[in-house]
Order: structure tokens, then C-alpha cells, then sequence
């Protein structure tokens, strides 16, 4: 199942938690893992605090400072260290599943990670069913 996600910025941290539960939802299925995945080169998943918007703002600022946006990359699209930062994050997060719900701590938030937007995206949902 594809999820969309608008964002905003040039680097934006987006909890889609929500998203995902309905997602997870509409495929009726109990026990298992759920599968996220970015559908793009420059877009990230990640897990982290969703309590204090200070933690996606402090990860982002300290992303930006790791990897500049100008560092005489040779990609010429131009967009070099968004390519780098989601290797550094990954496209992807695997969540366990249980009783119909996704088991995430207590503060703890499913985050697409905008790296050269602001753009349209996609997120694919999969579900994969425990064998009982």
C-alpha cells in the first residue's frame, strides 16, 4: 500500500506513525512486521522521539552540519548530499506487529526524512504476516 507525503522544506522530518496504522489497518492482518520503505533516492525513513519536536530539529541541524548542502559534489542534479544523507539514514524501517498493533516505545515515532524537497512522496506500507 502506498502512502503520500507532502512536505515543505529542504529537509523536513515528518512523523507519518499515523499514516502507517491505517495503512497496517486496511490489511487486516494481526501479527507480523510491517515493512516501510521510502520510494526515493532522497527521502529517508527513520524511528525516533516524537515527544519533543526539539529531537527532529536537533537531528536535522546536526545532519545539515555532517553533511553541507555545498561541498563541491560532482552529482549533477545538484542534490549530491541528499543522496548521501539517506544513505546514512536508510530508505527503510521494519516494525513489529502485534494484536493489531504497531510496537513502538512509548515516545518513540515513524519519521519520513525529507532531504531535497519540498516534494510529493511516496512511502510503501507492506505487511508480512507471522506464520502461526
Amino acid at each position: 500500500m502506498i502512502i503520500s507525503v507532502k512536505t515543505g522544506s529542504r529537509t523536513q522530518m515528518i512523523d507519518i506513525t499515523d499514516q502507517v496504522r491505517r495503512a497496517v489497518k486496511d490489511f487486516g492482518v494481526r501479527d507480523g512486521l510491517v515493512h516501510i520503505f521510502s520510494m526515493h533516492t532522497t527521502g529517508a525513513v527513520t524511528i525516533n522521539e516524537n515527544a519533543d519536536p526539539a529531537v527532529p530539529k536537533d537531528i536535522l541541524n546536526t545532519i545539515n552540519k555532517i553533511v553541507p548542502w555545498d561541498d563541491r559534489y560532482t552529482h549533477m542534479e545538484g542534490n549530491s548530499a541528499a543522496h548521501i544523507k539517506v544513505s546514512l539514514f536508510g530508505p527503510s524501517e521494519m516494525v513489529a506487529l502485534e494484536d493489531g498493533s504497531l510496537v513502538l516505545g512509548t515516545w518513540q515515532s515513524i519519521f519520513f526524512c525529507e532531504f531535497d524537497g519540498p516534494r510529493q512522496r511516496k512511502v510503501n506500507v507492506t505487511v508480512l504476516p507471522a506464520d502461526r
